[in-house]
């Protein structure tokens, strides 16, 4: 696989889906490049959504979409960094 070129402003970044969010991507994981305007991890959400489609889709309600960047839970606020792995997962229930 070619390594795609990135804008100048731009970061690539793996990103994971868990469960439904995952049936509504129809995918388990995409390596996709983030712009550097993305700051946050809400950010990232508006980013992902605004892409359309499944996104927008899979994270219609943005608000029970659970996010880890390299596995550590991340609230909206989060400053988003460079993390090589970004979880977007809904929330869990234990049994």
């Amino acid at each position: 696989m070619l390594d795609q070129p990135m804008t100048p402003n731009s970061r690539n970044c793996k990103i994971l889906y868990f469960a439904w969010v995952r049936e509504k991507m129809g995918r388990g994981s995409e390596e996709i490049e983030i712009p550097s305007s993305v700051l946050t991890v809400g950010d990232l959400i508006f980013f992902l959504k605004s892409k359309g489609g499944e996104y927008a889709l899979a994270l219609e309600n943005e608000s029970v979409i659970r996010v880890a960047l390299d596995q550590a839970h991340a609230s909206r606020e989060t400053k988003l960094g460079q993390p090589r792995e970004i979880a977007l997962f809904p929330p869990v229930t234990g049994g």
